[in-house]
């Protein structure tokens, strides 16, 4: 592999994780299910870029499934949840967007630091893809954690989602089968989060997890 296309590879990758600092920054639903697609527009070219230089044919269809799933249909069908329930545009955190980045930023430094270590002797790219995969992992669940809208914490476990599809390309791919089966899977998963969060704005008028916290008698 030349110096260049490796550059490529890892240039790619790290702007998968700069896109999850993005999400975490963004304080208004819409903003965020834009970034999220920004995210599945960057992971099918990082996916697309490994079918090249592996010379791995089925990797583009990963590359379809996410731009077309995660770039288009899930964030077209989120902004539909949105504005058929009217949630209230704003992203409510538990903690503040300061502390959340330099939460993000600790979480890959670990991740950077903990696959280096593990990894001497693995392939230089595979490395850095199980690293960033890592820091994309953790960033989205930092998202679900800091984030009290349903909504918000959905698009947080998507984007981990992304974290495990780079990881499994960067190591070489995954069956083809495997992954259509995880894309149908997540497909699936979105659908019945639709159901859930209709269900949830017709029983507690929100969906706000705090307000379910304080019908069970829980308080923040």
């Amino acid at each position: 592999m030349n110096g260049l296309t490796f550059d490529i590879a890892h240039l790619l990758a790290g702007g998968l994780v700069l896109v999850s600092f993005m999400m975490l920054y963004q304080d208004r639903l819409f903003a965020l299910i834009n970034v999220f697609a920004l995210h599945a527009i960057v992971l099918a070219l990082s996916v697309a870029w490994q079918a090249y230089i592996q010379d791995a044919h089925h990797l583009y269809v990963t590359a379809a499934i996410a731009l077309v799933f995660k770039a288009i249909v899930i964030p077209v069908g989120l902004h539909r949840i949105i504005q058929r329930l009217g949630i209230h545009r704003d992203v409510e955190t538990a903690v503040g967007i300061g502390t959340t980045m330099l939460a993000g930023i600790g979480l890959v430094t670990l991740s950077m630091v903990l696959m280096l270590r593990v990894t001497p002797e693995a392939d230089p790219l595979a490395r850095e893809d199980l690293a960033f995969a890592l820091s994309i992992i953790l960033l989205g669940l930092l998202v679900m954690v800091t984030r009290r809208n349903a909504v918000s914490q959905v698009v947080g476990f998507m984007s981990l989602e992304n974290g495990l599809v780079l990881a499994a390309t960067g190591a070489k791919g995954m069956p083809l089968v495997v992954e259509i089966s995880v894309a149908f899977s997540i497909l699936i998963a979105f659908i019945v989060i639709g159901v859930f969060l209709f269900r949830i704005r017709e029983r507690f008028d929100s969906v706000d997890v705090g307000v379910l916290d304080d019908y069970r008698g829980e308080h923040r």
